[in-house]
């Protein structure tokens, strides 16, 4: 596929970065995923990390089976990479306690598929709006959903941190999944934790669907999520797709 993208992960303010990116793009799909992981002594870090493990690890068998059934076949696909995960901590308690939240976007040339769980973003977007962004798990998505409080509010709430769904070995996994029409010439999506979305405007994410944006302005917003956070930033992990 036609596709310009850019990635990048810091670990912002804090010691350790838990934050998982990967992509795959070749001629005929393409696979972008950003998880972030929850959980202390590198429990978070391990789980991000495996369950992406995971997902790449499938990838060439179950994308030659999404042209039927795309929704049931990325379902298993998530499911193999949950196993993947348990098979990797199969030796380390920690892995009872580690979750992780995920966004992961599948393209091919007929179908957009969306698999979400946590606070971890998808956000689809042309020049002129953002089309839609996948709904997060937790309290405030409730609230905003309920009308209690804005979009931007949701950012800083006290309940930010309050997910409803994660991802941990000890359970069915609970991941939305959605399928849309194919990617369309100029559009653009974006994978993001929490790190990022919560310190930028609504017009700044637009900013990165104008036909002159790329890489130089992400990393300015990047920086600009840091700055924002004064001293107190998450790990910040963002995903900039485009077809040509």
């Amino acid at each position: 596929m036609a596709l310009e993208f850019y990635q990048l992960t810091s670990a912002g303010d804090r010691e350790i970065n838990q934050d998982f990116m990967a992509h795959v793009i070749n001629d005929s799909y393409a696979l972008f995923v950003v998880a972030d992981g929850l959980g202390g002594h590198h429990a978070g870090e391990k789980a991000s990390r495996f369950f992406g493990q995971g997902l790449l690890r499938f990838a060439d068998i179950y994308s030659k089976q999404m042209a039927e059934n795309p929704v049931d076949t990325f379902s298993v696909w998530i499911a193999a990479a949950v196993n993947e995960m348990k098979r990797l901590f199969a030796f380390d308690k920690s892995g009872d306690d580690a979750h992780t939240t995920c966004a992961v976007l599948y393209l091919d040339e007929r179908q957009v598929l969306t698999g979400h769980c946590g606070d971890t973003r998808i956000y689809r977007m042309n020049p002129q709006r953002i089309l839609w962004r996948t709904l997060d798990h937790s309290i405030p998505q409730q609230l905003l959903s309920e009308g209690k409080i804005t979009e931007q509010e949701m950012a800083q709430h006290p309940d930010q941190n309050q997910l409803t769904r994660t991802i941990n070995i000890l359970k069915a996994h609970e991941v939305d999944i959605n399928v849309y029409p194919s990617m369309k010439k100029g559009e653009t999506f974006m994978l993001c934790s929490d790190g990022f979305w919560e310190y930028v405007k609504q017009a700044e994410l637009l900013q990165l669907a104008q036909p002159v944006s790329g890489k130089d302005e992400l990393g300015k917003l990047a920086r600009l999520a840091v700055l924002r956070a004064h001293g107190k930033s998450d790990n910040v992990t963002v995903q900039w797709v485009r077809r040509r």
